[in-house]
Protein backbone atom coordinates (compact mmCIF):
# COMPACT_ATOMS: atom_id res chain seq x y z
CA UNK A 1 0.00 0.00 0.00
CA UNK A 2 2.83 2.40 0.83
CA UNK A 3 4.39 1.72 -2.59
CA UNK A 4 1.04 2.53 -4.20
CA UNK A 5 0.85 5.82 -2.28
CA UNK A 6 4.42 6.74 -3.18
CA UNK A 7 3.70 6.21 -6.87
CA UNK A 8 0.51 8.26 -6.58
CA UNK A 9 2.29 11.14 -4.86
CA UNK A 10 5.14 11.09 -7.39
CA UNK A 11 2.68 11.08 -10.31
CA UNK A 12 0.88 14.06 -8.85
CA UNK A 13 4.12 15.92 -8.19
CA UNK A 14 5.31 15.34 -11.75
CA UNK A 15 2.00 16.44 -13.22
CA UNK A 16 1.97 19.65 -11.18
CA UNK A 17 5.58 20.67 -11.88
CA UNK A 18 6.01 19.79 -15.54
CA UNK A 19 6.13 22.91 -17.74
CA UNK A 20 4.52 22.99 -21.20
CA UNK A 21 6.92 23.16 -24.16
CA UNK A 22 7.56 26.58 -25.67
CA UNK A 23 5.84 27.21 -28.95
CA UNK A 24 8.20 27.96 -31.90
CA UNK A 25 5.38 29.82 -33.64
CA UNK A 26 4.98 32.48 -30.98
CA UNK A 27 5.49 35.85 -32.70
CA UNK A 28 4.48 38.17 -29.90
CA UNK A 29 5.01 38.28 -26.14
CA UNK A 30 2.48 36.40 -24.07
CA UNK A 31 -0.47 38.29 -22.70
CA UNK A 32 0.07 39.35 -19.13
CA UNK A 33 -2.41 37.75 -16.76
CA UNK A 34 -4.41 39.88 -14.40
CA UNK A 35 -2.91 39.81 -10.87
CA UNK A 36 -6.14 38.56 -9.29
CA UNK A 37 -6.31 35.61 -11.71
CA UNK A 38 -2.68 34.69 -11.08
CA UNK A 39 -3.19 34.81 -7.31
CA UNK A 40 -6.36 32.71 -7.56
CA UNK A 41 -4.64 30.07 -9.71
CA UNK A 42 -1.64 29.98 -7.37
CA UNK A 43 -3.91 29.58 -4.38
CA UNK A 44 -5.78 26.73 -6.06
CA UNK A 45 -2.49 25.01 -6.94
CA UNK A 46 -1.30 25.32 -3.35
CA UNK A 47 -4.59 23.96 -2.00
CA UNK A 48 -4.45 20.98 -4.36
CA UNK A 49 -0.86 20.23 -3.41
CA UNK A 50 -1.68 20.48 0.29
CA UNK A 51 -4.70 18.22 -0.04
CA UNK A 52 -2.83 15.68 -2.16
CA UNK A 53 -0.09 15.48 0.45
CA UNK A 54 -2.66 15.05 3.20
CA UNK A 55 -4.53 12.32 1.31
CA UNK A 56 -1.30 10.42 0.74
CA UNK A 57 -1.07 10.11 4.51
CA UNK A 58 -4.44 8.35 4.77
CA UNK A 59 -2.74 5.07 3.93
CA UNK A 60 -0.66 5.08 7.08
CA UNK A 61 2.19 7.40 6.11
CA UNK A 62 1.15 10.04 8.62
CA UNK A 63 -2.24 11.67 8.30
CA UNK A 64 -2.34 15.46 8.22
CA UNK A 65 -5.79 15.81 9.75
CA UNK A 66 -5.61 19.58 10.11
CA UNK A 67 -5.03 20.07 6.38
CA UNK A 68 -7.91 17.75 5.53
CA UNK A 69 -10.34 19.50 7.87
CA UNK A 70 -9.22 22.87 6.53
CA UNK A 71 -10.05 21.77 2.99
CA UNK A 72 -13.52 20.70 4.09
CA UNK A 73 -14.24 24.21 5.31
CA UNK A 74 -12.68 26.07 2.37
CA UNK A 75 -14.23 23.87 -0.31
CA UNK A 76 -17.72 23.63 1.16
CA UNK A 77 -20.35 24.00 -1.57
CA UNK A 78 -17.61 24.04 -4.24
CA UNK A 79 -17.85 20.58 -5.84
CA UNK A 80 -15.94 21.82 -8.88
CA UNK A 81 -12.79 22.07 -6.72
CA UNK A 82 -13.11 18.44 -5.68
CA UNK A 83 -13.55 17.47 -9.30
CA UNK A 84 -10.32 19.27 -10.19
CA UNK A 85 -8.60 17.58 -7.28
CA UNK A 86 -9.69 14.12 -8.44
CA UNK A 87 -8.51 14.85 -11.96
CA UNK A 88 -5.10 15.89 -10.62
CA UNK A 89 -4.61 12.91 -8.30
CA UNK A 90 -4.19 9.89 -10.61
CA UNK A 91 -2.96 7.60 -7.83
CA UNK A 92 -6.31 7.57 -6.07
CA UNK A 93 -8.73 8.60 -8.80
CA UNK A 94 -8.70 7.48 -12.42
CA UNK A 95 -11.04 8.46 -15.27
CA UNK A 96 -13.71 5.83 -15.83
CA UNK A 97 -16.62 5.73 -18.22
CA UNK A 98 -19.92 5.73 -16.37
CA UNK A 99 -22.15 3.26 -18.18
CA UNK A 100 -24.57 4.93 -20.56
CA UNK A 101 -22.60 8.15 -20.88
CA UNK A 102 -20.44 10.55 -18.91
CA UNK A 103 -17.19 10.07 -17.07
CA UNK A 104 -16.31 9.93 -13.40
CA UNK A 105 -12.98 10.03 -11.59
CA UNK A 106 -13.20 6.61 -9.97
CA UNK A 107 -11.61 5.93 -6.58
CA UNK A 108 -8.89 3.25 -6.77
CA UNK A 109 -10.20 -0.20 -5.87
CA UNK A 110 -6.95 -0.89 -4.02
CA UNK A 111 -7.50 2.12 -1.82
CA UNK A 112 -11.14 1.25 -1.13
CA UNK A 113 -10.05 -2.26 -0.08
CA UNK A 114 -7.37 -0.77 2.14
CA UNK A 115 -9.92 1.41 3.89
CA UNK A 116 -11.92 -1.66 4.87
CA UNK A 117 -9.04 -2.73 7.11
CA UNK A 118 -9.04 0.61 8.92
CA UNK A 119 -11.73 1.61 11.39
CA UNK A 120 -11.24 5.35 11.47
CA UNK A 121 -14.49 7.16 10.74
CA UNK A 122 -12.45 10.25 9.93
CA UNK A 123 -10.52 8.56 7.13
CA UNK A 124 -13.67 6.99 5.73
CA UNK A 125 -15.46 10.34 5.82
CA UNK A 126 -12.65 12.08 3.94
CA UNK A 127 -12.56 9.56 1.12
CA UNK A 128 -16.34 9.64 0.76
CA UNK A 129 -16.15 13.45 0.65
CA UNK A 130 -13.57 13.36 -2.15
CA UNK A 131 -15.37 10.71 -4.22
CA UNK A 132 -17.45 11.59 -7.24
CA UNK A 133 -21.06 11.76 -5.94
CA UNK A 134 -22.23 9.21 -8.51
CA UNK A 135 -19.62 6.69 -7.41
CA UNK A 136 -20.32 7.36 -3.75
CA UNK A 137 -24.04 6.67 -4.15
CA UNK A 138 -23.35 3.58 -6.26
CA UNK A 139 -21.08 2.13 -3.56
CA UNK A 140 -23.64 2.84 -0.85
CA UNK A 141 -26.34 1.14 -2.92
CA UNK A 142 -24.13 -1.89 -3.55
CA UNK A 143 -23.36 -2.21 0.15
CA UNK A 144 -27.06 -2.06 1.03
CA UNK A 145 -27.79 -4.84 -1.43
CA UNK A 146 -24.84 -7.17 -0.78
CA UNK A 147 -23.80 -6.76 2.85
CA UNK A 148 -25.62 -8.17 5.84
CA UNK A 149 -27.38 -5.84 8.23
CA UNK A 150 -27.43 -2.92 5.76
CA UNK A 151 -31.01 -1.65 5.57
CA UNK A 152 -32.81 -1.44 2.24
CA UNK A 153 -34.01 1.98 3.40
CA UNK A 154 -30.64 3.31 2.19
CA UNK A 155 -31.79 2.51 -1.36
CA UNK A 156 -35.02 4.41 -0.75
CA UNK A 157 -33.03 7.37 0.52
CA UNK A 158 -30.78 7.43 -2.55
CA UNK A 159 -33.68 7.01 -4.97
CA UNK A 160 -36.01 9.56 -3.39
CA UNK A 161 -33.72 12.38 -2.25
CA UNK A 162 -31.47 12.73 -5.30
CA UNK A 163 -32.35 14.77 -8.37
CA UNK A 164 -33.27 12.92 -11.54
CA UNK A 165 -29.80 13.50 -13.01
CA UNK A 166 -28.04 12.50 -9.78
CA UNK A 167 -29.93 9.22 -9.63
CA UNK A 168 -29.25 8.57 -13.30
CA UNK A 169 -25.55 9.24 -12.67
CA UNK A 170 -25.52 6.81 -9.74
CA UNK A 171 -27.09 4.12 -11.94
CA UNK A 172 -24.44 4.72 -14.58
CA UNK A 173 -21.66 4.54 -11.99
CA UNK A 174 -23.14 1.30 -10.59
CA UNK A 175 -23.11 -0.17 -14.08
CA UNK A 176 -19.46 0.79 -14.56
CA UNK A 177 -18.30 -0.38 -11.13
CA UNK A 178 -20.17 -3.69 -10.89
CA UNK A 179 -20.90 -4.64 -14.53
CA UNK A 180 -24.63 -4.92 -14.07
CA UNK A 181 -27.48 -2.51 -13.57
CA UNK A 182 -28.72 -1.29 -10.23
CA UNK A 183 -32.28 -2.18 -11.22
CA UNK A 184 -31.14 -5.72 -12.02
CA UNK A 185 -29.55 -6.17 -8.61
CA UNK A 186 -32.54 -4.72 -6.77
CA UNK A 187 -34.97 -6.99 -8.64
CA UNK A 188 -32.83 -10.09 -7.99
CA UNK A 189 -31.95 -9.49 -4.34
CA UNK A 190 -35.15 -7.93 -3.01
CA UNK A 191 -37.95 -10.29 -3.92
CA UNK A 192 -40.37 -9.43 -1.14
CA UNK A 193 -43.55 -7.44 -1.59
CA UNK A 194 -41.61 -4.16 -1.54
CA UNK A 195 -39.12 -5.22 -4.20
CA UNK A 196 -41.38 -4.02 -7.00
CA UNK A 197 -41.54 -0.56 -5.43
CA UNK A 198 -37.76 -0.37 -5.01
CA UNK A 199 -37.17 -1.27 -8.65
CA UNK A 200 -39.53 1.51 -9.66
CA UNK A 201 -37.89 4.02 -7.34
CA UNK A 202 -34.29 3.40 -8.45
CA UNK A 203 -35.33 3.36 -12.13
CA UNK A 204 -37.24 6.64 -11.92
CA UNK A 205 -36.41 9.78 -13.86
CA UNK A 206 -38.89 12.28 -12.47
CA UNK A 207 -40.10 15.53 -13.91
CA UNK A 208 -38.48 18.31 -11.85
CA UNK A 209 -40.45 21.33 -12.91
CA UNK A 210 -42.82 23.28 -10.66
CA UNK A 211 -46.07 22.35 -12.39
CA UNK A 212 -48.64 20.65 -10.14
CA UNK A 213 -52.12 19.45 -11.00
CA UNK A 214 -54.48 19.78 -8.06
CA UNK A 215 -57.11 17.77 -9.94
CA UNK A 216 -54.66 14.89 -10.39
CA UNK A 217 -53.63 15.12 -6.72
CA UNK A 218 -57.26 14.85 -5.64
CA UNK A 219 -57.94 11.99 -8.05
CA UNK A 220 -54.96 9.90 -6.93
CA UNK A 221 -55.38 10.71 -3.24
CA UNK A 222 -58.99 9.58 -3.45
CA UNK A 223 -57.94 6.38 -5.22
CA UNK A 224 -55.26 5.67 -2.63
CA UNK A 225 -57.71 6.22 0.22
CA UNK A 226 -60.29 3.94 -1.41
CA UNK A 227 -57.72 1.21 -2.07
CA UNK A 228 -56.45 1.34 1.49
CA UNK A 229 -52.90 2.22 0.36
CA UNK A 230 -51.78 -1.40 0.70
CA UNK A 231 -48.07 -2.14 0.17
CA UNK A 232 -48.70 -4.56 -2.70
CA UNK A 233 -51.00 -2.13 -4.49
CA UNK A 234 -49.98 -1.38 -8.08
CA UNK A 235 -51.50 2.06 -7.62
CA UNK A 236 -49.19 2.87 -4.70
CA UNK A 237 -46.12 1.74 -6.64
CA UNK A 238 -47.10 3.66 -9.76
CA UNK A 239 -47.78 6.91 -7.93
CA UNK A 240 -44.70 6.85 -5.69
CA UNK A 241 -42.33 5.77 -8.46
CA UNK A 242 -43.44 8.10 -11.27
CA UNK A 243 -44.90 11.39 -10.06
CA UNK A 244 -42.80 14.50 -9.54
CA UNK A 245 -41.97 15.45 -5.98
CA UNK A 246 -44.12 18.63 -5.98
CA UNK A 247 -47.01 16.61 -7.40
CA UNK A 248 -46.57 13.95 -4.73
CA UNK A 249 -46.58 16.52 -1.94
CA UNK A 250 -49.88 17.85 -3.24
CA UNK A 251 -51.23 14.29 -3.29
CA UNK A 252 -49.99 13.65 0.26
CA UNK A 253 -51.73 16.79 1.53
CA UNK A 254 -54.95 15.82 -0.22
CA UNK A 255 -54.73 12.27 1.15
CA UNK A 256 -54.44 13.53 4.72
CA UNK A 257 -57.38 15.84 4.15
CA UNK A 258 -59.51 12.96 2.85
CA UNK A 259 -58.46 10.20 5.28
CA UNK A 260 -57.62 12.27 8.34
CA UNK A 261 -54.07 10.96 8.71
CA UNK A 262 -50.76 11.14 6.82
CA UNK A 263 -50.13 8.54 4.12
CA UNK A 264 -46.95 7.34 5.82
CA UNK A 265 -49.01 6.11 8.77
CA UNK A 266 -50.74 3.63 6.48
CA UNK A 267 -47.50 1.70 6.17
CA UNK A 268 -46.47 0.07 9.42
CA UNK A 269 -43.82 -2.56 10.07
CA UNK A 270 -44.98 -4.62 7.12
CA UNK A 271 -43.95 -1.95 4.60
CA UNK A 272 -41.01 0.05 6.01
CA UNK A 273 -39.63 0.98 2.59
CA UNK A 274 -42.95 2.49 1.50
CA UNK A 275 -43.10 4.50 4.69
CA UNK A 276 -39.53 5.74 4.19
CA UNK A 277 -40.28 6.59 0.56
CA UNK A 278 -43.19 8.81 1.56
CA UNK A 279 -41.07 10.52 4.21
CA UNK A 280 -38.17 11.14 1.81
CA UNK A 281 -40.38 12.41 -0.99
CA UNK A 282 -42.51 14.60 1.28
CA UNK A 283 -39.81 16.30 3.37
CA UNK A 284 -36.21 15.19 2.80
CA UNK A 285 -34.80 17.74 5.24
CA UNK A 286 -36.99 16.41 8.06
CA UNK A 287 -36.11 12.84 7.09
CA UNK A 288 -32.38 13.56 7.28
CA UNK A 289 -32.78 15.42 10.58
CA UNK A 290 -34.52 12.33 12.01
CA UNK A 291 -31.67 10.07 10.81
CA UNK A 292 -29.20 12.24 12.69
CA UNK A 293 -31.31 12.01 15.83
CA UNK A 294 -31.32 8.21 15.56
CA UNK A 295 -27.53 8.17 15.16
CA UNK A 296 -27.07 9.88 18.53
CA UNK A 297 -29.55 7.78 20.49
CA UNK A 298 -28.19 5.61 23.26
CA UNK A 299 -27.85 2.07 21.98
CA UNK A 300 -27.79 3.10 18.31
CA UNK A 301 -26.41 0.28 16.17
CA UNK A 302 -23.55 0.51 13.70
CA UNK A 303 -25.77 1.31 10.73
CA UNK A 304 -27.62 4.07 12.56
CA UNK A 305 -24.29 5.66 13.48
CA UNK A 306 -23.00 5.32 9.91
CA UNK A 307 -25.99 7.35 8.74
CA UNK A 308 -24.47 10.45 10.38
CA UNK A 309 -21.47 10.36 8.05
CA UNK A 310 -23.65 9.50 5.05
CA UNK A 311 -26.06 12.39 5.63
CA UNK A 312 -23.42 15.04 6.32
CA UNK A 313 -21.16 14.04 3.43
CA UNK A 314 -23.94 13.71 0.84
CA UNK A 315 -25.99 16.77 1.84
CA UNK A 316 -23.26 19.27 2.69
CA UNK A 317 -23.36 20.76 -0.82
CA UNK A 318 -27.11 20.24 -1.30
CA UNK A 319 -29.70 21.00 1.37
CA UNK A 320 -27.72 21.18 4.61
CA UNK A 321 -29.22 24.58 5.48
CA UNK A 322 -32.73 23.12 5.24
CA UNK A 323 -31.68 20.15 7.37
CA UNK A 324 -30.32 22.48 10.04
CA UNK A 325 -33.57 24.43 10.05
CA UNK A 326 -35.62 21.23 10.31
CA UNK A 327 -33.45 19.93 13.14
CA UNK A 328 -33.78 23.16 15.09
CA UNK A 329 -37.55 23.25 14.57
CA UNK A 330 -38.04 19.62 15.61
CA UNK A 331 -35.65 19.44 18.54
CA UNK A 332 -35.14 23.00 19.75
CA UNK A 333 -31.36 22.90 19.49
CA UNK A 334 -28.84 23.62 16.78
CA UNK A 335 -27.44 20.72 14.82
CA UNK A 336 -23.87 21.97 15.21
CA UNK A 337 -24.27 22.02 18.99
CA UNK A 338 -25.50 18.42 19.03
CA UNK A 339 -22.66 17.24 16.80
CA UNK A 340 -20.05 19.13 18.83
CA UNK A 341 -21.37 17.59 22.05
CA UNK A 342 -21.63 14.00 20.85
CA UNK A 343 -18.58 13.52 18.61
CA UNK A 344 -14.87 13.89 19.21
CA UNK A 345 -11.51 14.72 17.67
CA UNK A 346 -10.89 15.29 13.99
CA UNK A 347 -14.08 13.42 13.10
CA UNK A 348 -16.05 16.08 14.97
CA UNK A 349 -14.05 18.88 13.33
CA UNK A 350 -14.71 17.40 9.89
CA UNK A 351 -18.45 17.08 10.50
CA UNK A 352 -18.70 20.65 11.76
CA UNK A 353 -16.74 21.97 8.79
CA UNK A 354 -19.17 20.30 6.37
CA UNK A 355 -22.27 21.33 8.30
CA UNK A 356 -21.18 24.97 8.52
CA UNK A 357 -22.20 27.52 11.10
Amino acid sequence: MQQFLAVAAQATSNSSTAAPPASPLRSRPPRREQPSIVVKEATMADEHQELTKAFSGLGGLGVEETALVSALGRWRKQPEKRSQFRQGFPGFFTPSAAGGGGTIERCSDEYVKHLKTEFSRFKNLMVLWAMHPWERDARWAHRALHKKHHPAAVLVELACTRTADELLGARRAYHALYHRSLEEDVAYRLRDKEGHLLVGLVAAYRYEGPRVSEDLAKEEATALAAAGAKPQSELVVRVLATRSKPQLRATFRMYEKISGKPLEEEFGGEAPCMREAVRCLDSPAKYFADLIVEAFKEGADKQAKAALTRVVVSRSDADMEEIKEAYLKQHGTKLVDTVAKNTHGHYRDALLAMIGK
